[in-house]
């Protein structure tokens, strides 16, 4: 049994199905099909149960899998070490941000990074998807209640939504002091399902919600800030989008003894638990968190 089979066999489990695999390892589907049928063969067991759709591993085949794995992710760091020895740290980055945080906070931290680490390619997405990791993404960030259990999730800090709105605009139709009085207010805030948003306040150990309907809508917060600084209503959007303004006196908040809520309350950083992490993904992950522990401080 050679590293080849057990490499296509890795390829086959991961992809799904022969299909998606054959364009992985860039073979056809009948070569796949065959050089499985011919593992089977050696191993003599099934090592894969095939449906029209999909293929799932065999006990036997989930054992080879692993075995699999283990000796593809070593033979990928050896590889990455005789190229880091000889050129510095190199590599691939890919990573997925959510457009807001991604543009106004990660950014900075992400430009300093490609500069301490020139050799090594950074593919960052800009994007608000919350489904699982793809093939191009070694890291997700991204806001949620709870993090999914098949995925390792480390925490990058609380989030804060704030209500807030410009001076001018205070001043003008002064500000909600009461969640009811949000529903009167013109609401600027991205993440709505429909018409409606639905607001968790907490208060205390006391949940409240409310139902309301935004006038202005993105999911692209630095076009939300400049509505907010237009003075075009009530922003309920993370602290950081105004953060700056605040400070300078531009930006005014209301409703501060709640903590408010629309995705979660925590940004975590996401990667998958079986998936090999290069020297590269792994500085960057150590960057990251570094990054954002001191910017919680």
């Amino acid at each position: 049994m050679d590293l080849a089979a057990l490499t296509l066999l890795v390829e086959i489990i991961d992809s799904g199905n022969l299909s998606q695999a054959a364009r992985k390892l860039k073979m056809t589907r009948a070569n796949v099909s065959y050089h499985l049928a011919q593992l089977e063969k050696t191993a003599g067991a099934q090592l894969v149960r095939r449906t029209t759709r999909r293929v799932e591993p065999t006990e036997v085949g989930m054992r080879l899998y692993q075995h699999g794995l283990s000796i593809r992710n070593e033979m990928r760091a050896a590889h990455e070490t005789i190229a880091s020895l000889s050129l510095g740290l190199l590599g691939r980055v890919g990573i997925s941000v959510p457009s807001g945080y991604g543009q106004m906070v990660m950014g900075d931290w992400l430009i300093e990074f490609k500069r301490l680490y020139p050799g090594i390619v950074l593919d960052v997405l800009f994007e608000n998807r919350a489904d699982n990791l793809r093939d191009e993404v070694d890291i997700a960030i991204r806001v949620m209640p709870e993090p999914p259990a098949s995925l390792v999730a480390r925490s990058l800090g609380e989030v804060r939504y704030l209500a807030c709105a410009s001076q001018d605009y205070a001043h003008r139709q002064g500000l909600p002091r009461t969640l009811q009085a949000l529903r009167d207010a013109p609401l600027i805030t991205s993440g709505v399902m429909g018409r409606q948003l639905r607001l968790a306040a907490y208060l205390g150990a006391e949940r409240h919600e409310v139902m309301l309907e935004p006038t202005l809508i993105s999911e692209h917060f630095p076009f939300l800030r400049q509505g907010i600084l237009a003075g075009l209503g009530v922003g309920l959007v993370p602290d950081y989008v105004v953060r700056d303004r605040i400070i300078a006196g531009e930006v005014a908040t209301t409703l501060d003894e709640y903590r408010l809520s629309i995705f979660g309350t925590r940004m975590y950083l996401l990667y998958m638990p079986n998936r090999h992490q290069t020297r590269a993904v792994r500085t960057c992950i150590e960057f990251l968190l570094e990054k954002a522990s001191a910017d919680a401080r």
